[in-house]
């Protein structure tokens, strides 16, 4: 479509601004409240409106009348609003939330959730959980991909779908990106590749239960979650709202990845979430002649499973041939599925599935304190 047909920046902001903002009576946008504002040459508008976290339920007819009011804009040919909330309150107390017992629901429609957690950046979980899902899909199961890391989403990257962007269904739920036989989300696919996501902990699980709640998952067989780094906020939020079937931890075998592999253990076990995998990436580098170098140590994260009584699900080698398919976008085990390396991570598949099935426990009580 001609870029000329898309609707100008500044038309789009002054129809928002003829939206008052239910705290300050300013117009949305003059009032600080839009933030990631992106327009496509096809027309479609995304943005976000960043809501105080103690007013948040007035906010929702607010982005519902931003919606309608992007798409009325010349040259608009769809908008997609993304409603999230900053804690917004003096005594920090106060945003915390009571202590008492909540249950975790499941999604309709959704068999077995996963979670693929590191505990720590930079080890190449998100490489491994795209590669999981794509063995899950090559098993004959219907996969979905969550990417539940906000602040720096990879999965578009690894799917070659950093352009992609989710249509809007009817009841106002979002259509999952397809790319490569998964059913997709990602905030990446909603806000500006360019734009630095300086959110509190608020806003991040806000957006994760917007991906959660208005995306069309079913029917799934096993939704897998690509959980950020650490063991935060939107960990907590995502075991509060959803009964897991197994997480999978990935780590290094180097002993500074290993006291964070400790930490998620930890997290797991106290919110009753079966830890169903750990798996060692990076575990050695093969070189030309066939000799292995195990750069970052050997066997430690076995050694970590071992002690903690954690099922280990294998190695995984720091490979260039995997490094290469994430930088083209195309998972490994989608396009080499006879490879060796493709193997393992169906193996790494089956395994996971197997060990969800027999430690499958009642959803989490979470006790906030």
């Amino acid at each position: 479509m001609n870029n000329r047909l898309a609707p100008e920046r500044s038309a789009v902001l002054a129809a928002l601004d003829r939206i008052k903002d239910p705290e300050t009576g300013a117009g949305l946008n003059a009032a600080g409240r839009v933030h990631g504002l992106t327009i496509r040459p096809d027309g479609r508008v995304s943005f976000t409106i960043e809501a105080p976290g103690a007013l948040i339920d007035r906010y929702t007819e607010v982005r519902d009348a931003a919606e309608a009011a992007v798409r009325r804009v010349k040259g608009a040919t769809g908008a997609t609003v993304v409603l999230t909330a900053h804690g917004g309150r003096s005594d920090a107390r106060a945003a915390a939330p009571a202590p008492a017992e909540r249950r975790a629901e499941g999604l309709e429609g959704v068999g077995q959730i996963i979670a693929v957690a590191s505990a720590k950046g930079g080890v190449g979980k998100s490489t491994v959980a795209v590669n999981l899902a794509c063995a899950f899909a090559q098993l004959g199961l219907r996969t979905g991909l969550l990417d539940a890391d906000v602040y720096g989403p990879s999965v578009p990257t690894l799917l070659g779908a950093v352009h992609s962007k989710p249509q809007q269904a009817r009841g106002r739920k979002l259509e999952p990106v397809e790319a490569w036989g998964l059913k997709t989300m990602s905030i990446g696919y909603l806000v500006d590749p360019e734009r630095a996501m300086m959110w509190r902990g608020p806003m991040a699980t806000s957006a994760i239960r917007q991906m959660l709640d208005d995306v069309n998952w079913a029917p799934l067989d096993v939704l897998v979650l690509d959980l950020p780094p650490g063991t935060g906020d939107a960990h907590l939020s995502l075991l509060q709202r959803l009964p897991l079937d197994g997480a999978i931890i990935v780590s290094t075998p180097q002993e500074l990845a290993l006291a964070d592999v400790r930490r998620g253990i930890a997290l797991f076990e106290k919110t009753a979430a079966p830890l169903v995998g750990v798996i060692e990436n990076m575990a050695w580098f093969e070189a030309s002649d066939g000799t292995r170098a195990h750069i970052f140590g050997e066997g430690g994260a076995r050694r970590t499973a071992e002690r903690h009584g954690a099922p280990f699900l294998g190695e995984l080698p720091l490979s260039q041939a995997l490094r290469e398919s994430c930088d083209a976008g195309a998972p490994f085990v989608a396009e080499h599925p006879e490879h060796p390396l493709a193997q393992t991570f169906l193996a790494m598949a089956r395994a996971a599935l197997a060990n969800a099935e027999t430690g499958r426990k009642p959803a989490p009580a979470i006790r906030f304190e």
